[in-house]
């Protein structure tokens, strides 16, 4: 009998968990308590994904409004922006408090943030912290070394059960109730700055025809090609920053440093180095480990926006030299260590 009621429970619901996924669209928080069942399975939430698939469709616009060097330029300006916005804001701040703001200024960075159409700034550092306490384990949510790389790319983020923000884990930020609503209405920043660049473009179609652009164009171009590219680049840290590159720290997990993603995330390929000491502002610890984030990090210091950014400490640089020379003695490049098999997972966690 108990069977067959929840046979019939499962058969009731899905009307209502559909229209629960359209709500979630514009209100991420919401919730019609239906969404505990499955919560253990990887599986895809499609009506709630739409916005998701949207923006990614909507790249084929290029072939409905052509190209013009203004739209080109607008959309690679508006990536590296919002770049930057994702690396220092959402990561290097929210994720791991590398420096310290004022109030008003962490919610203008998570204004900032909230335009690159990754969700809320509360619900990336959640997932992002807990990714570091559980690297490469079982309970990584994006670990391509455990459930292959479209997973750790793209598939955790279609997953039912990853849509929710556990304020649990960000509770230092949770009490702030600006953060929070830009995390509940988490696609509202973004759909603001589509309208605002198709708004630009008509203008500029109107008030400025040299330059060959319109709504329509910049739309597609500046907002839609730019932020899957934005995206796309932020998700390769979760997926090739583990499988391609070097190391030169033993972390127990397998993250890389890669110059090639550092140079198109700003920085964030410095991947191995970030994973050694996650509490360091700057994540190419030399001169010559290009981290763009950190050099603009740095300017918004000297303006007083920022402050106390945490450096590496000097432990770190001799653990990098003791592994450059461990590399050396065996023939390898300075910057590499052997990669050593990780133990069996002990479910030890990382600090924050």
């Amino acid at each position: 009998m108990q069977i067959d009621e929840n046979v019939s429970s499962r058969k009731s619901r899905p009307k209502s968990g559909r229209l629960a996924a359209v709500i979630q669209w514009f209100d991420s928080d919401y919730s019609d308590g239906n969404e505990a069942q499955g919560d253990s399975k990887n599986k895809a939430d499609w009506v709630r994904c739409v916005p998701f698939i949207v923006l990614h469709v909507g790249c084929l616009g290029i072939f409905y409004v052509g190209w013009s060097w203004f739209a080109v330029g607008a959309a690679a300006a508006l990536y590296f922006i919002r770049m930057f916005a994702v690396t220092g804001f959402y990561h290097r701040y929210f994720s791991h408090r590398t420096f310290k703001t004022s109030r008003w200024a962490q919610f203008l960075f998570a204004l900032w943030g909230a335009t690159a159409a990754q969700r809320g700034a509360l619900w990336w550092a959640s997932h992002h912290r807990h990714h570091h306490r559980h690297s490469d384990q079982e309970e990584d949510l994006h670990s391509p070394g455990r459930s292959g790389f479209w997973w750790s790319h793209v598939g955790w983020i279609v997953c039912s059960k990853n849509f929710r923000t556990d304020y649990a884990r960000i509770k230092d930020f949770a009490k702030f109730p600006e953060l929070v609503f830009l995390n509940r209405f988490d696609s509202l920043i973004p759909a603001l700055l589509a309208g605002g660049v198709f708004g630009i473009g008509c203008l500029l179609e109107r008030y400025a025809p040299g330059l060959g652009t319109s709504g329509p164009q910049l739309l597609v171009w500046g907002f839609f090609v730019s932020t899957a590219i934005l995206f796309n680049f932020t998700g390769s840290i979760n997926s090739l920053a583990h499988i391609m590159g070097k190391r030169r720290f033993e972390t127990g997990d397998d993250s890389r440093n890669s110059l090639l993603l550092a140079l198109a995330t700003m920085g964030e390929g410095w991947h191995n180095n970030h994973h050694h000491y996650m509490h360091s502002t700057r994540q190419g610890f030399y001169w010559w480990e290009i981290d763009l984030t950190y050099y603009a990090l740095k300017f918004f210091e000297r303006l007083g926006l920022i402050w106390n950014l945490r450096p590496v400490p000097a432990e770190i640089y001799e653990q990098a030299r003791r592994s450059s020379d461990q590399g050396t003695a065996l023939g390898q490049s300075p910057t590499a260590v052997p990669v050593l098999r990780k133990k069996p997972s002990m479910s030890s966690e990382r600090s924050q």
